[in-house]
């Protein structure tokens, strides 16, 4: 999974400038003819979603805006590649500028789990 970090334009609900949304586009779709991208979106800004805080029994919800922009989340790519250096190869073609800094996470598979928990893992994704 490759994480767009947000910032007070993604927060504020400003679209990418034109430009960079046909470069988005052009580079959406050389991962898509490679077969790489899985999915691919952005994410509306913090003010418009929430947060669930558990404690215990106790459940907390918590309206956006989320003050720590620095922390959130924009946009997502999930790539499907052989190697984390495949993935740092496809996110260094990425159409960013200004200091940007794109996260790289690997998402677990069921072989990542031993045995005994497989079964539930399966049981909890229907």
């Amino acid at each position: 999974m490759v994480i767009v970090p947000g910032d007070k334009n993604s927060e504020a609900g400003l679209l990418p400038p034109k430009e960079l949304f046909a470069e988005m586009g052009r580079y959406n779709e050389e991962l898509r003819k490679a077969g790489v991208l899985l999915e691919a979106d952005g994410l509306q800004p913090t003010s418009k979603g929430a947060k669930v805080k558990f404690d215990g029994a106790k459940r907390t919800v918590i309206d956006g805006p989320f003050t720590e922009a620095k922390e959130l989340i924009a946009g997502f790519w999930i790539f499907e590649v052989k190697s984390k250096q495949e993935a740092i190869e496809w996110v260094k073609r990425a159409p960013f500028d200004g200091g940007v800094e794109i996260e790289i996470r690997q998402i677990f598979e069921l072989s990542d789990f031993p045995p005994e928990i497989q079964g539930a893992r399966e049981e909890a994704r229907r």
